[in-house]
Formats: structure tokens, sequence, C-alpha cells
């Protein structure tokens, strides 16, 4: 039966955005869809986390924080953090959609990789992870169902950031510790702690898996597998694949290295080593095929594939002293698989049978030995306790208080026998009044009546329009940038009131509310409206004095022109007469030259045609007297070679 039938989200419009259209993928932690955004109209996936998780405040606001770090990654082998949100009890992740498979499936279906196709998932993989170290984030669930190939062949690594929440719940109490089994490095096991050289690990534990089609600790139980990972070196894959070259053999090795310390620093590291590796095969190398035993293991496990195997990781606890000195106290750790039954109870002590005397089993103590044993025992509990109290008993873990209200989480931390020290701070996601953070984190092991730092909300920052009426523009706008707000555009505007250059008013209006950073724009002064005077055919300095008694500022070009003005007298003027300007405008003038005088060509002799032509093209009109309709000219008003104004009329006569 299609269990998605019964999902209650198949079918449902998300927050509003988001049509769930089908079932992907069920996790421990949430649940998978493939989905529409209806608001940009493309195909992407929600990651929804589990209701039973969303109920722990904690947890969802770990969820929330590295979601956010998630989406700072922009890399093309990395699945993008589009969106988080939440609608009523489900919380959201919308997430780039990769059509295609996981390497699991792959694997699952082939068994083996060759040489080649093994090292091109893994080059590109290594780089999604390289751009994550370099951010400062840790994988910590590095395996095939998290390496995505999609149809056209790219490959992303998927889950980033989440796993510290998905992978890390760490019980306050017990300290337990759930993780995947097949790929956790030794000091995930023994301690809990990862870095970028546990993701390293996990890469050479999945390289092995690819190159050979098994991993390279089996056990007929999860705890047998965590035992072997921490005791036993991952062997080199040649040992099942012979085909395989000596240099696949010690990258492999060099990765899956049991010590932290002899493994590359981080994922660009080992891309690094990954490409001289490559460089150094040859193409039959690289083509080898593999193993034939691969291909059975995959056929027999299409047929009876389960979950993948996880366990509880009890912290380390210190082994006793061997005899023989210290050297031999090491830490270790209890692994129990998950649901494994507890130990069974010490039998009873046979009955004791009626009339008999009751005794311990043995001839009775002197006194004084048994005084003197009683206070070896007394001695040897007090140094249990004292070392229990140094080692746990003065220690707790931090409560949880996440979203609380102030007052509650403080009554919450001070029953636990802890100090409060408030902060705080600005928050989008979290109610004014209530807790964003503390400081140690949930869960995290601190002493009895340590200080707790709790970081209060005090709501989405807000930045307030400040009152900038009559400033001077520019102050105007320091006095927004020194409000948190960003000046914007500028219009300009008559006003009688407000002197020319300062602030008339601001959109949005002074003590209204913006989000920091928010653009207010600016309305100008112009100064009092006045109409523009016209001084064309007016002398200079008296043009000059009419336009500044008006309340402009003249310029006048340096350049003077030829006009039909006399010379000296105002050309033109811009703005021209009778136009509406600001007082304090500037009116520009350009001064005549007075009329261009131009050489008279020689007309006399020349038919009434050709001689008009000639005039006309010296800059002249021309008027035309005929004593016979037709003819040649034999006189002109003006004579040959003497200068006339431009554009003046020039009178030939015809006969």
């Amino acid at each position: 039966m299609d269990t998605t039938l019964q999902d209650p989200l198949i079918g449902r419009l998300l927050d509003g955005r988001y049509h769930v259209a089908a079932r992907i993928a069920v996790g421990g932690m949430a649940t998978v869809y493939r989905a529409v955004d209806t608001r940009l109209d493309r195909e992407l996936a929600l990651k929804v986390m589990h209701p039973a998780l969303a109920g722990d405040a904690a947890f969802v606001e770990r969820f929330i924080r590295e979601a956010k770090s998630a989406a700072r990654l922009s890399h093309p082998n990395i699945v993008g953090v589009l969106d988080q949100g939440h609608d009523g009890g489900w919380v959201y992740l919308a997430m780039e959609y990769v059509a295609g498979c996981t390497l699991r499936d792959v694997l699952r279906e082939r068994g083996a990789l060759g040489p080649r196709a093994a090292l091109d998932i893994m080059e590109p993989m290594l780089a999604g992870l390289a751009a994550a170290h370099r951010a400062g984030l840790v994988h910590r669930d590095v395996k095939p169902e998290n390496v995505l190939i999609g149809d056209d062949g790219r490959v992303k690594v998927a889950d980033f950031g989440l796993v510290r929440g998905a992978d890390g719940p760490t019980s306050a109490t017990t300290g337990a510790l759930l993780g995947t089994v097949s790929y956790l490095a030794p000091e995930q096991i023994e301690g809990g702690q990862a870095d970028a050289r546990s993701d390293v690990y996990a890469c050479g534990v999945l390289l092995y898996e690819m190159l050979t089609g098994a991993r390279p600790h089996a056990g007929d139980s999860p705890a047998r597998v965590l035992y072997a990972r921490v005791n036993e070196d991952v062997p080199p894959p040649s040992l099942i694949a012979e085909e395989l070259a000596p240099e696949l053999d010690g990258l492999v090795i060099r990765a899956a290295a049991r010590e932290p310390g002899g493994r590359p620093a981080d994922a660009a590291a080992l891309l690094g080593s990954l490409r001289a590796a490559r460089a150094a095969l040859s193409e039959e190398q690289l083509d080898a095929a593999p193993p034939a035993e691969a291909t059975e293991r995959a056929e027999a496990g299409k047929a009876g594939s389960g979950s993948e195997e996880r366990t509880r990781i009890v912290p380390a606890l210190p082994r006793e002293e061997p005899p023989g000195g210290a050297e031999g106290v090491h830490r270790t750790a209890r692994i129990e698989p998950l649901g494994a039954p507890p130990p069974p109870a010490a039998p009873p002590a046979p009955p004791v049978p009626p009339g008999a005397p009751a005794r311990a089993g043995g001839p009775r103590l002197p006194r004084r030995r048994l005084v003197t044993l009683l206070a070896a025992v007394l001695v040897v509990l007090a140094g249990g306790v004292g070392i229990w109290y140094i080692n746990s008993g003065q220690f707790l873990s931090t409560p949880g208080v996440y979203a609380l209200p102030q007052e509650e989480a403080e009554s919450v931390l001070r029953d636990a026998g802890l100090d409060v020290r408030v902060e705080r701070a600005f928050s989008e996601t979290v109610e004014a009044g209530h807790v964003i953070t503390t400081d140690p984190e949930r869960g995290e092991r601190v002493r009895r009546n340590a200080t707790v730092t709790l970081t209060v909300s005090r709501g989405p920052e807000v930045a307030e329009v400040p009152n900038v009426r009559g400033m001077p523009l520019e102050e105007a706008r320091e006095e927004l940038r020194d409000a948190g707000l960003t000046p914007g555009e500028e219009e300009q505007r008559f006003s009688a009131e407000v002197p020319r250059g300062a602030v008339i008013e601001t959109d949005p209006a002074a003590g209204e509310q913006r989000r920091p950073d928010s653009a207010v724009n600016l309305v100008v002064s112009r100064g009092r409206e006045l109409f523009v005077p016209g001084v064309v055919g007016l002398p200079e300095q008296e043009a000059v004095s009419r336009l500044r008694a008006s309340g402009f500022v003249v310029e006048v070009e340096e350049e003077r022109v030829y006009s039909e003005e006399e010379a000296g007298a105002v050309a033109r003027q811009t703005p021209a007469a009778g136009q509406n300007a600001g007082e304090g405008d500037t009116v520009r003038l350009t001064v005549s030259r007075g009329q261009e005088q131009v050489v008279v060509p020689d007309v006399e002799g020349m038919d009434e045609e050709d001689a008009r032509a000639a005039l006309e093209a010296a800059g002249f009109e021309v008027n035309v007297n005929r004593i016979f309709f037709t003819g040649e000219v034999f006189n002109q008003s003006v004579g040959a070679g003497e200068r006339a104004p431009r554009g003046s009329t020039i009178t030939i006569w015809v006969r």
C-alpha cells in the first residue's frame, strides 16, 4: 500500500506557498518531500521536521541556527538551502531539488565501482566538503545516503549544517549520542568529538566501499562494528579488489587512519591528495574492473535491504588501573546496541535452612580486624565519593530554556542551582521578552552554581525616522545614517518657508519606524518660486543687475556669439524669460558679438539664377529688380568686396 496516501502533508499548501506533491524519503529527524514553490513556480525539496521533535523548542532553535549556517554555503556541489519557516506545528526547510538518485542507490545496484567512476564521484564531493570546512562547518554524517547524483551527472552533498541537530541530540542526563555506525570516526565513538578530520575519515570509508562494494569493518551487531572501528585499522581495498593500484590503497589508508593526526587536515587537503593519486594512475589502472564478489553482494543486497545500523555510544569511562602502574590506563567506550536487553540480574543467594544460624559464609573476624576493615572500606568509599564529585558530582547539564519568557527561564535555571545573568539582543524570530540563546548552551556540562547568560529578545530591530525638516541636505543625510537608515531618492520642490537646499519633509514621515538600513526619501527645498525676467537685448551689466535683484545667481558664458543683438548685449538666456525657477537658481547669459560681417561676392555680369545662388551661399537674402523678365545682373546694392551683416538683404538689378 502507498503510505504517502496517509501522509497529512501530501497535497497541502505549506505556509501558503509550498504545494507538497510527493514524499521522497523519511529519516530519523525529518521527512523530505518534493514540492512546488507557487510564488516562483519552481520545483524544490522540503525537509519537514517530525512533529515529535518540533515540540522541543531547543531542538527547533538549533535546527534553525544550523539551517542559517548551511544557507551561507554557496557551492555547485552542495545542496543549497533556500528558505526556512514554520506552519503551525510543521517546521521546514526549503532546499534545492536534485532529480536523480543517491550514491547508496548506485552501490546497492552495482555493488562496487571502477576507480575512474569512484574518483569521479569523490572529487566533486570533496570540493563541496572543502567549501564547508573553509566556512567552519563540519558535516558529521557523510554517508552514501547524503551524496546525491543528479540526472545530469552532477554530484552534490546534502544535509549540510543539519546533522549537528540530527546527529547530536545529547541527553542531558546520560550523554548518549546517536550516530550512523558504519561511517563514524573512532574519536566520535570514544568521545563524541568531531572536526573536519572526522569528515575525512568518513570519506575514506566511503571510498573503500565504492572500490570494494563492502564496508571495511563487518560484524553481526553494531557493537562489534564499533569495537572493530576503534581497535582495527581500515585494510587496503586491494585485499578485496586485487586490480587496484597502490596509490588508491594509500589514499584510503591515509584518509581512514584511526588517529586524527594521521589524516589529511580537511577535505581540501584530501582533495589535493586524490588529484595527485589520480594523476599518477594510468588509463588501464583507472579502468580496472571492480571485484566480481561485489556484484554478487549487490544482487544479494537487493533482496534483503535493511535500515542503516545505528547504536548508542555511552561516553568514555576510565578503566581501572591494571597491575603494574599507570602506563596501562586508557579510556575506552562502552558500546550497547539500541534495544539490547539489560544485563541479567545476579542470581539470588541460596535460601538459609530453617533453624540454621545466620552467618556471612566464613569464620567470624576478630573485632580489631573488623574495625580496621570497616575503616578501610569507609576510606575507599570516601575516596570514591570524592572522585565521583570531582569528575561528575559537581557538574550538571544546562537546562533548555529556549523561547521561554525571561522570568520563567530564570526560575528554571535557579531551580537547577545555577546563577543567571541577562543580556538583550534583537531577534527576527523570537518574541520580545523570550529567550534567544543561553551560554553555555542546553545540555552542556557546567559546574553547580555556575553562571548561565541568558540572551533575551528585544524583538525585531527597528529604527525611528528622525525629524530633519529644515536641516541642510548633507546634515540630514548624516542624521539618517546615524539613526541606522539609508538616504533614499531626493525630490526638489518650491517652498516659501524652508530655505533653499534644506529638507522640507521625509517619506516615511518623522517618527515612523522602519527596519534598519531602510531607505528614507527626502524632499528638498528649491526656495521661493520665482519667474525669470527677460533680459535678451539688454546690455550685459544691466541684465546681470536685474536678475540678481530678482533673487537669481547669474553666470555669464565666456564665449560670445554673433547675433542680431548689438555687440555687448545679451544674445540669449537659460532659463528663458517667463519660466519659473527657485530662489537662488542660476541663470546663464550669452553675450552678443553683434552681427557677423560677411564679404559680398561680385555678381555683376551673372545671370539672375547664378547671382541669387552665389549671394545666398554667402549668407544673404536676395531682392531682384527686373527691367526685363530675363537677362543678366548689371548692378548690386552693396558693392563686391564690401562687408555686410550675415542675413542682411542684397538687391540686384537685372536687364
